[in-house]
């Protein structure tokens, strides 16, 4: 399905991540991948998954409150690639301190690295990944149902993912001209390592379950298979849309 296409994921954690079910899936529909990283204890995490199951995937390393290494980055990746057929973001971040108590008590500085790090970086790659999508491309993001509605103990986070489906519109249609489409996927919760700064996941998850007419919790890789179809030619008509994948939890009322 992705032979001969190519593609960087930012924000691979450790083997539960949703991004690694993302890697697996485009890797095994033939893709050739990059990763970006921060850091260097992340790097050592991205490097032993990758070593075992994708030893020719290239890393690079990319701190997104750093505008220079983003510019370095994608000039890296020009440099490796070519050229690029998709961008995976999966990218999130608020302090700990913002998703506990009260929203409205949340701190300046805490709100802007939020909404810096989990909104604006998409808008930082997408921007930086456009000039190497010569042939057209596909540009995903992971989102959360609490973009739209309250949980407590997401808070601020609620917030950044609100924005970052609003972006997801405005660069849907900046870049459509360019046959570049933008898409988010909003996964039902998951015991991922930033789903665990969530207080309250595991009662999140259990209600989940209950209430999603599946009747169950939605895996990783089913989130991955998901953003296959939106980098594959089989989505060429889908753009500026968020798609549900949390075995249909969003569509219940009382």
């Amino acid at each position: 399905m992705l032979q001969n296409k190519q593609g960087i994921i930012f924000g691979v954690a450790n083997k539960r991540s949703i991004a690694w079910a993302t890697a697996q899936a485009l890797h095994g529909a033939g893709a050739r991948l990059g990763f970006a990283y921060q850091g260097e204890r992340l790097k050592d995490n991205v490097e032993g998954l990758t070593k075992a199951e994708m030893p020719d995937s290239p890393l690079f390393s990319c701190d997104v409150t750093r505008q220079e290494e983003v510019d370095a980055t994608f000039k890296r990746i020009g440099e490796d690639f070519g050229r690029l057929d998709f961008l995976v973001h999966s990218i999130a971040y608020a302090p700990r301190e913002a998703l506990e108590g009260e929203y409205m008590k949340v701190e300046r500085d805490a709100f802007l690295t939020a909404l810096e790090i989990s909104a604006y970086s998409l808008t930082q790659l997408a921007r930086a990944a456009a000039p190497l999508m010569t042939d057209g491309g596909s540009i995903v993001t992971m989102t959360f149902h609490g973009a739209d509605k309250v949980y407590q103990g997401y808070n601020v986070m609620g917030v950044a993912k609100a924005a970052l489906e609003s972006s997801v519109r405005y660069l849907a249609s900046d870049l459509g001209p360019s046959n570049i489409r933008v898409n988010a996927i909003s996964a039902g919760p998951i015991q991922t390592l930033s789903a665990r700064g969530v207080s309250g996941l595991s009662t999140m998850l259990k209600h989940h379950a209950e209430r999603a007419p599946l009747k169950r919790n939605v895996e990783p890789r089913e989130v991955g298979d998901t953003a296959l179809f939106l980098c594959s030619s089989l989505s060429s008509g889908i753009t500026g849309e968020t798609i549900y994948v949390d075995c249909g939890y969003n569509v219940m009322g009382l």
